[in-house]
């Protein structure tokens, strides 16, 4: 005969949790010995063992009352059907888990591995943060508004980051961001980029954006894509 101490023990659950199942009719209540004592049975281990296991699974108590009063057959499909749970459970929090590996990787979660890719290759280059935030969440619309284009796009960008040329005027556009609207280097800058896209055709850089609802999003979901600066870049190389 067991003590609720031993009891408690030998089914890995504190001697509280062994008087809550009492009180909530999960577990019978032995009567006292003659010293006053409760003494437990081997089948009130195997029955604290079978509510630990369920409770383990995130079965409700209440549930567990009902199954334990069940058949052996509807025990038996009852926990069937939670194992399918615990197995939808598990894959959930591993993709879950795959998600929170993509996050610490930075914007891998956010936008296709190219584009991850490309961001990381500006890093590299040392483009602003800000730089890269409109370039990411401009990749992020523009996946969302018109994937086949973004596919296209994005290749064709990473392969124009390849031409030390382009990637000399991305680096000074992006340092023109904060330059005043009066800068003298912007007319120079403004004259550099038209005679490098003059003598270059790619289709990605120069073609207009099909799908008029990209602009629409870009307009209205990024603040900050522009400056006193690059609007009067804009209109230098429109001249």
């Amino acid at each position: 005969m067991l003590t609720i101490g031993q009891l408690a023990d030998y089914a890995g659950v504190t001697t509280k949790a062994v008087r809550h199942y009492h009180e909530r009719g999960l577990l019978a209540e032995p009567g006292r010995d003659s010293s006053g004592y409760r003494r437990y049975t081997a089948q009130d281990a195997i029955d604290l063992v079978k509510i630990r296991t369920l409770a383990n699974a995130g079965v409700p108590l209440a549930r567990i009352k009902d199954l334990l009063d069940a058949g052996p057959d509807a025990l038996t499909a009852a926990i069937a059907e939670i194992d399918r749970n615990l197995r939808d459970r598990i894959a959930q929090l591993r993709r879950t888990r795959d998600q929170l590996a993509r996050l610490r990787g930075g914007d891998r979660l956010f936008v296709s591995p190219e584009v991850a890719g490309h961001l990381d290759g500006l890093r590299e280059l040392g483009v602003s943060e800000r730089q890269i935030h409109l370039e990411r969440d401009g990749w992020i619309l523009m996946q969302t508004a018109s994937p086949e284009e973004a596919s296209v796009w994005i290749a064709e960008k990473r392969e124009l980051m390849t031409d030390p040329e382009f990637r000399a005027l991305y680096l000074e556009h992006d340092a023109a961001y904060n330059w005043s609207p009066d800068d003298p280097r912007l007319p120079a800058l403004a004259d550099r980029t038209r005679n490098w896209f003059t003598g270059h055709h790619s289709r990605s850089e120069t073609r207009p954006v099909h799908n008029p609802t990209i602009a629409r999003l870009a307009a209205q979901s990024q603040p900050g894509a522009s400056s006193p600066a690059w609007d009067r870049l804009a209109r230098l190389m429109e001249g």
